[in-house]
């Protein structure tokens, strides 16, 4: 596993950095997942936008999500870009000020909405300082790549995404922007889950696939129509909100499915020139994610063509789950072992006995939970189709269990 990382170039981050984001999220995936628990009966008849449950989502979205991305950024940034993180004094504080931002606006939204506003302004400056951070750090990139082009774009879509959300919670506060409060959460909904997290994904994903599958002597040409597509589409659905056109919406969507298409196809033929001929159980979860969402964008250029919103707020769902949260949970089974044995063990090979990379992780209750995380994902689906409660309760539960047994395989990691 060790030969798919690149060597130390003198860049890394200091460790504990990027390990305090993903224990931090760990914790909230696993508290996000127990609270869903109390939501079900108005997840399965498709109500969505409840206080608990946005309580839950955003926990699983910031708390998990975010920071994840955030701590795994400030560690594969500076190995990828080969560029030193600006500040790491920075990056500790930001981490200070996020994780408060997000724990106090996830029990003001399950709490008291109309008190969310002042933590929600925490959490935004938190996410400023990220992505001032992460500005300053690719500023010194010598040579941009469509790479860059990726992380840089889902950035900005960040800022935009905590912008929007700033504005929804000061209507509550307020009590005002009623008339375009739909539009505003709209563009919080496309701009978090496909500017920010999507591109995101897309962007590492063309660093992780060909490391991960020992690839060579790919094109990254497809990359640009990726990037051209993707843009259109968040671009057509975003003036859709405004010119409240179901047409501009369907073409924004056919985009999006247009682009992502050509992502996975082009993951594909990287895939097409690897080296290494069995791919790891974590890595194909990851892929796994890949056809999950392909398969979503297609149902949600169909759900939206035949205008129905109650299958379109299913498939969210799905996509929030089976597209970002196991695209991050695979690459963090990979992620994980490596950087805490290279922190731990990589300077004591040949002084003295040290455990081996595939002992840092019991690889066969890892794909254990792989298995039982799409099977999980499989349930809910069913059970959000047909409205069935105690489907839905036991396939929560199931997610539920899953999530504390990912956050103890995670946290076991560092007792090696």
């Amino acid at each position: 596993m060790s030969s798919v990382f690149p060597t130390r170039t003198g860049t890394e981050t200091d460790v504990r950095l990027p390990f305090s984001f993903i224990m931090f999220a760990v914790l909230a995936f696993a508290a996000s997942q127990l609270l869903l628990l109390w939501a079900v009966p108005a997840l399965s008849s498709g109500a969505f936008r409840l206080p608990l449950v946005w309580a839950a989502a955003h926990l699983g979205l910031l708390g998990f999500a975010l920071m994840t991305a955030m701590g795994a950024m400030y560690q594969l940034v500076p190995v990828a870009f080969l560029t030193p993180i600006w500040s790491e004094r920075l990056g500790f504080w930001q981490f200070a000020v996020t994780a408060v931002g997000i724990v106090a606006f996830a029990v003001s939204l399950a709490a008291a909405p109309k008190r969310a506003f002042l933590p929600g302004l925490l959490l935004l400056f938190g996410i400023v300082l990220f992505v001032w951070q992460m500005a300053m750090t690719l500023r010194q990139q010598e040579t941009k790549t469509v790479m860059t082009l990726f992380v840089a774009t889902s950035l900005l879509f960040l800022l935009l995404t905590g912008a929007a959300g700033a504005l929804l919670a000061f209507h509550f506060f307020a009590a005002t922007g009623a008339n375009h409060h739909e539009a505003v959460f709209g563009l919080h909904v496309l701009f978090g889950l496909c500017g920010w997290f999507t591109l995101l994904i897309m962007g590492f994903s063309y660093k992780m696939a060909p490391m991960f599958s020992l690839a060579h002597s790919f094109s990254m040409r497809p990359a640009r129509y990726v990037y051209a597509l993707y843009i259109s589409g968040i671009a057509a659905a975003f003036a859709s909100l405004f010119l409240r056109s179901h047409a501009w919406l369907a073409a924004g969507a056919a985009l999006l499915m247009s682009g992502f298409v050509v992502f996975a196809s082009h993951i594909r033929a990287i895939l097409q020139k690897r080296m290494k001929k069995t791919l790891d159980r974590p890595f194909r979860f990851s892929l796994a994610a890949v056809a999950i969402g392909l398969a979503l964008h297609v149902a949600a250029f169909a759900a939206i063509v035949v205008g129905s919103g109650r299958w379109l707020g299913i498939i969210v769902y799905l996509f929030i789950v089976g597209w970002i949260v196991f695209s991050i949970i695979g690459y963090l089974f990979k992620i994980v072992p490596f950087l805490w044995w290279t922190h731990r063990y990589s300077e004591k090979v040949g002084q003295q006995h040290v455990p081996t990379l595939k002992q840092m992780m019991n690889e066969r209750a890892v794909a254990v939970q792989c298995r039982l995380w799409l099977a999980a994902l499989s349930l809910a689906a069913v059970a959000l189709a047909v409205a069935s409660v105690p489907l839905l309760a036991v396939a929560q539960t199931l997610l539920a269990g899953l999530s504390i047994a990912f956050a103890g395989t995670m946290l076991a990691v560092f007792r090696k």
